[in-house]
């Protein structure tokens, strides 16, 4: 009877230094799973701030390459377009200035000049984008449209300087811009046949300023890759602890029966 009781205590025993073994394991991975998803979530909500910020201070240069060109608004084609020439010149970030009256263009840098009306739906638009201009096939334009009452000035820029700004963004994250119906980010734009990811840790802005979209979010099954990742990385260190942590379990109840056996048997 007294090995039966001594196998079964030693079985006890054995199990609770395997549940205490496993208990920093355990604590430890689901700490880990609560940070690494507060962090993710936390880079979504930041990153669409960020982003909001780099992205008007883009844009507001091509704000103020349009509003130096509006002084031309008006004037004849002739004595107005070598200086809008020289300003594309000396503003990298420009792709064309053109002049509109009542919507319409009139003087354009561009030899195959994209049509305004086709660009922007109404007069209260101001950023939009523009897939497949003539000029540059199978390319994206950003498009800006200021105006004066019946004088306006449309400048462009490749899309480039926003794909640019996003990609300043290197933390597994998938950031889109939208402006309207059309959208574009880092590897593509509308023309895509299907639009990226962006299922975990969604966040989206809107721009004050000029009224565009960020939307942010991870691509499905970024965060159980980086999971896996770091038990990979981790899990070594958590089991040490739990081995550790057993062993001087172990090694206390051990002491404990060794000091009952022995009074015992001084007892007798």
């Amino acid at each position: 009877m007294s090995r039966i009781k001594t196998a079964g205590q030693s079985l006890v025993e054995l199990l609770l230094t395997l549940a205490i073994s496993l208990l920093p394991v355990g604590s430890g991975l689901m700490i880990m799973f609560y940070q690494h998803d507060k962090k993710l979530e936390e880079t979504a909500r930041i990153s669409v701030s960020e982003a909001i910020y780099s992205v008007d201070l883009a844009l507001d240069r091509i704000h103020a390459s349009a509003a130096a060109a509006m002084k031309l608004a008006g004037a004849a084609c002739e004595s107005a377009q070598a200086q809008l020439h020289d300003q594309i010149a000396n503003a990298p970030h420009l792709r064309s200035l053109a002049l509109t009256v009542d919507g319409r263009t009139y003087c354009n840098t561009l030899k195959t000049p994209y049509p305004a009306d086709s660009i922007f739906p109404d007069a209260t638009s101001q950023f939009r984008l523009a897939l497949d201009p003539p000029a540059t096939p199978n390319s994206v334009l950003l498009a800006y449209q200021l105006r004066e009452d019946n004088l306006g000035v449309i400048a462009t820029t490749y899309g480039m300087l926003l794909r640019k700004e996003l990609r300043a963004f290197q933390t597994g994250l998938t950031l889109l811009l939208e402006f309207g119906d059309l959208y574009i980010w880092t590897d593509g734009d509308s023309r895509d046949p299907v639009r990226p990811s962006q299922a975990e840790f969604f966040q989206e802005g809107v721009s004050k300023k000029y009224g565009y979209t960020v939307k942010a979010g991870y691509a499905q099954g970024y965060s159980a890759r980086e999971t896996r990742l770091m038990m990979k990385q981790l899990f070594p260190s958590l089991g040490l602890v739990g081995i550790i942590t057993g062993a001087i379990t172990y090694w206390g109840m051990f002491r404990q029966r060794s000091q009952r056996t022995r009074s015992a048997a001084s007892q007798d």
